[in-house]
């Protein structure tokens, strides 16, 4: 298994710089999912070394920024117990009828 990184939309100001990446992490084993989304909030400096353009950002490169701001450790192990939980839940639902 391996958790797979997306950006499901980028915010940007006016004047072309990234200020908000909506992410998501999700992995499977089977039928057995687990996922967490977020945001990140980015604070654009067209000045800054290595300043990218909108036009020219790749979703890998966002996937960086994310990854460079949350704690992956911690979205991964969160993924990894969803879907322990999901294959031997601690609770069930139902009726014995």
């Amino acid at each position: 298994m391996a958790v797979t990184w997306t950006i499901s939309t980028l915010e940007r100001n006016t004047d072309d710089g990234v200020v908000v990446a909506h992410w998501r992490a999700s992995d499977a084993d089977g039928e057995h999912t687990g996922s967490s989304y977020g945001t990140c909030g980015f604070t654009p400096d067209a000045d800054a070394d290595g300043y990218t353009a909108y036009a020219d950002i790749t979703e890998t490169q966002a996937i960086e920024w994310v990854k460079a701001d949350v704690d992956v450790d911690a979205v991964e192990a969160s993924i990894a117990a969803q879907i322990a939980d999901s294959k031997a839940p601690a609770i069930s639902t139902g009726v014995p009828w």
